[in-house]
C-alpha cells in the first residue's frame, strides 16, 4: 500500500503486542527502539497498519519526531493520488474531512480567544479547534449537498435504465483483483486497469451484449480492501449504489494470490455492511480471475477445486488477460439473469414497424426469424414487472408464453411455433 503512492521504504517491522497502550499504542520500550531506527535512517514518515487514535497519533509523532499516519490515513491518500472525476475528488474529500474532524486535538490551548466580550454580550468567542471543526463541518455539508444531487442524478439514470429492459451487472471485489481489466475485456472500453491499488474510484457503465442477443449494463465500481474504513463505505455510498441495485453481482477474485480467501472474507463482510448477502448464489457469482499467472499443477487444482462445488454456487473460473472462460462467464451471466424471466414467442406482421419498435424498445430480443410470408417471429424474454404491459400492447393474443428463465437456444433459424418449442423440451 505505501508503495502505491511512490513512497520510499527504508525499512519495515512486525510488533506483537500484549496489550494496546492508551497513550502510544505501542509498549515503551518498543517507542523508544523504533524511535532509534526513525532516526538511523532519516525517515521522515511512519505508517502504522492499524487504527490510531488521536492522542496515540500525536504522542507518537513526538516521540519518533516524525510524521505517522495509520492504515485510515493510508487508504485515504492512495484514493486522493486515484481520484480522477469531480465526484471521486468530492467523496474522497469528504472522507479526508471526516478523517480530520476526529484529528483534531487540543493543540491550540495557548491561543487567545479569538474574539473577546463582556456580560451578555458577544460571549467568550471561539477557539481555534472549535473554528476548525467548524469550518470542516460547514465543507462536508457542502460536500453531502453536492453528493446528494450526485445521488439523485444515478436515481433517475436507474430509472431511466428500468425503463429500458436492461438489468444490471455489477463488478465487485478485493482492490487490485482485475475487475477494470475484465470490463475491458467483455465491454471492450478503455477504463484504467493498472496494476495498482484502487485504479478505479468512479463507477463505469457499458452496455454488454449476451450470446443469445440479450444486453445487459455493466458496472465496475471501486475495489474493497480489509479493514475498510466505516467513513470511506459512507463517503462511497452514492457509488455502492450501483451494486446494491444490481440485477447481478459478480465477485471477482484473484485467485492466484496468496491471500485470495482472507480476501474473500472482507468482501464478504462489506457487502454484509451494504445489505447483500453473500450465500445468495442466484444474485451473485464467483469469478475467479488471473489463472494465467497460475503453474499447470495449480490450475488444475483450482479447476478441479471449482468444479467440486455445487452447481448453484460454482464459481467461473476465468483469465481476464488471456479470455480464457470468458465465453462460460457469459452464458452464465446470462442463465442468472434469465432465472424468473417469462419468455415469449410473437408474430408479427410484416407492416407493424411500431409493434416491432416497441418490441426492441421494452424487451429481451433472443431470436428473430422472418418466414416465407414476410410474418416476422420473434422470441423475447420479459421481467416479471413486464408481462402484463406485453399482453397489453398486443391484445389480441399474438404473444405465446413458451418458456420462464434460462432459455438456452436461440443461435438457430429453422421455422417453429410455440408447440414445437414445448415439445423440445423449454416449457
Amino acid at each position: 500500500m505505501a508503495r502505491a503512492i511512490d513512497l520510499d521504504i527504508v525499512g519495515q517491522t512486525i510488533v506483537n503486542l500484549a496489550a494496546v497502550r492508551p497513550a502510544t499504542y505501542l509498549g515503551k520500550g518498543k517507542v523508544e527502539e523504533l524511535a532509534e531506527i526513525v532516526a538511523a535512517t532519516e525517515a521522515t514518515l511512519v505508517i502504522m497498519d492499524c487504527a490510531l487514535s488521536p492522542v496515540q497519533q500525536r504522542n507518537l509523532e513526538k516521540a519518533f519526531g516524525a510524521k505517522i499516519i495509520d492504515r485510515t490515513g493510508l487508504i485515504l491518500e492512495i484514493f486522493g493520488r486515484r481520484a480522477r472525476t469531480r465526484e471521486g475528488g468530492l467523496q474522497v474529500e469528504l472522507a479526508h474531512l471526516a478523517y480530520q474532524k476526529s484529528r483534531l486535538v487540543r493543540s491550540w490551548t495557548h491561543l487567545e480567544r479569538q474574539r473577546g466580550g463582556f456580560g451578555f454580550l458577544g460571549g467568550p468567542g471561539e477557539t481555534q479547534i472549535e473554528t476548525d471543526r467548524r469550518l470542516i463541518e460547514e465543507r462536508m455539508a457542502k460536500i453531502e449537498v453536492d453528493l446528494l444531487k450526485v445521488k439523485n442524478t444515478r436515481a433517475v439514470n436507474r430509472k431511466r435504465r428500468s425503463d429500458v429492459p436492461f438489468p444490471v451487472v455489477a463488478l465487485v471485489g478485493y482492490t487490485n483483483a482485475g475487475k477494470s481489466t475484465l470490463f475491458n475485456r467483455l465491454t471492450e472500453a478503455e477504463v484504467v486497469a493498472d496494476d495498482m491499488l484502487f485504479a478505479t474510484l468512479d463507477p463505469t457503465l457499458r452496455l454488454l451484449k449476451l450470446p443469445h442477443r440479450g444486453k445487459t449494463v455493466l458496472s465496475d465500481t471501486v475495489g474493497f480492501i480489509s479493514d475498510l474504513p466505516t467513513m470511506l463505505v459512507s463517503s462511497f455510498r452514492a457509488t455502492l449504489e450501483e451494486v446494491t441495485s444490481a440485477d447481478l453481482i459478480l465477485h471477482v477474485r484473484d485467485i492466484s494470490h496468496g491471500d485470495s480467501a482472507e480476501q474473500n472474507a472482507d468482501v464478504t463482510s462489506i457487502l454484509s455492511d451494504l445489505g447483500i448477502d453473500a450465500s445468495d448464489h442466484h444474485r451473485l457469482v464467483e469469478v475467479w480471475n488471473k489463472v494465467d499467472l497460475l503453474d499447470d499443477e495449480r490450475h488444475a487444482e483450482v479447476m478441479a477445486g471449482a468444479g467440486h462445488k455445487p452447481l448453484d454456487g460454482r464459481p467461473v473460473v476465468i483469465s481476464a488477460m488471456t479470455g480464457e472462460g470468458l465465453d462460460e462467464l457469459l452464458s452464465v451471466i446470462e442463465r442468472r439473469l434469465a432465472e424468473g424471466r417469462d419468455v415469449f414467442t410473437i408474430a408479427l406482421d410484416p407492416v407493424d414497424g411500431k409493434g416491432l419498435h416497441w418490441l426492441y424498445e421494452h424487451t429481451e430480443t433472443i431470436d428473430r426469424f422472418d418466414d416465407d410470408t414476410g410474418t416476422v417471429h420473434l422470441t423475447v424474454r420479459v421481467a416479471p414487472e413486464r408481462v402484463e404491459q406485453l399482453r397489453r400492447a398486443f391484445p389480441q393474443g399474438v404473444a405465446t408464453q413458451v418458456a420462464r428463465a434460462g432459455l438456452t437456444t436461440g443461435t438457430d433459424r429453422e421455422p417453429w411455433s410455440p408447440m414445437t418449442r414445448m415439445a423440445g423440451g423449454v416449457a
